[in-house]
């Protein structure tokens, strides 16, 4: 059995061939930081070898599922590529930093163990990303997502726009991303971005392990065979976009319209987008 004992931004606890991963920041709200990045990948390789380990349950401590990335303690990798004559170098390096943050997130997905993702709270940006990337999805009543990268100057790059449409189809997909607006439970469930929805957190979370247990008692190999049929057509259009943003990102995200996100979230503020 794999030691799980030593992330910083998560915990994991193994019971009954059930792993739950619990989000715990150190942001506020579970937000996304160098932490988190770091470890995801490592802990979803883990989980994938574990033998003890059949379905896997991905929850959020708190009132908050996740407020996505946390933009104060990531913005000295982000500023790299805003700074004055930020030419190829910098924007090199970006691009293998979203890489490689799209490969963690790409981790659960990849993961040959079912993901069954409890969201309760605000679920916000790369909190969607990460969500796309499980396998059933449930949510507490009071639930709230948002594609919110454009409100921050940002195309929504680690996962969104790749999975999202293979969940809730093309114009729920550009409906969330172009407006960055926030959809409650009931909207979430309505357009399939959830599969059902639950009274509270804690009987969302409830459900997702009675579906977990579920998984864990059908045949291992079986359950393998199943998500890889099911991936298969998908991965391709899958890799294809991902690739596509980073590049696209590395290009085009220098703006001064994401300095003015960027500097509006630390002073508090509305942002004034001008598009330049």
């Amino acid at each position: 059995m794999t030691d799980h004992s030593s992330w910083k931004a998560f915990t994991v606890e193994v019971d009954a061939h059930v792993a739950r991963v619990t989000l715990v920041g150190p942001g506020k709200g579970n937000a996304m930081g160098p932490e988190f990045w770091s470890e995801l990948p490592e802990l979803f390789a883990a989980l994938d070898t574990d033998d003890e380990v059949r379905a896997v349950v991905l929850a959020g401590s708190g009132k908050h599922f996740s407020f996505g990335l946390d933009l104060p303690a990531m913005s000295g990798d982000i500023g790299k590529v805003l700074a004055d004559k930020a030419l190829a170098k910098p924007r090199t390096n970006f691009h293998a930093m979203v890489k490689r943050m799209q490969a963690a997130i790409t981790a659960v997905a990849d993961c040959r163990k079912p993901v069954v993702a409890a969201v309760q709270g605000w679920c916000i940006g790369g909190g969607v990303d990460l969500i796309t990337a499980a396998d059933i999805r449930y949510a507490s009543a009071d639930a709230k997502f948002s594609v919110r990268e454009v409100k921050v100057g940002m195309v929504a790059d680690v996962g969104s726009l790749a999975r999202l449409p293979l969940i809730v189809g093309d114009g729920h997909t550009r409906e969330l991303a172009l407006t960055g607006k926030d959809i409650d439970a009931a909207r979430a469930e309505k357009i399939g971005l959830v599969n059902d929805v639950f009274d509270d957190a804690e009987a969302a979370l409830a459900a997702a392990h009675a579906t977990a247990a579920e998984i864990a008692g059908n045949p291992p190999l079986v359950v393998h065979g199943i998500k890889d049929v099911l991936d298969h057509t998908r991965s391709p259009q899958v890799d294809d976009s991902l690739r596509y943003v980073a590049a696209w990102n590395a290009a085009f995200l220098p703006s001064e319209d994401l300095t003015e996100a960027i500097s509006a979230v630390f002073e508090k503020r509305p942002p004034n987008f001008r598009g330049r």
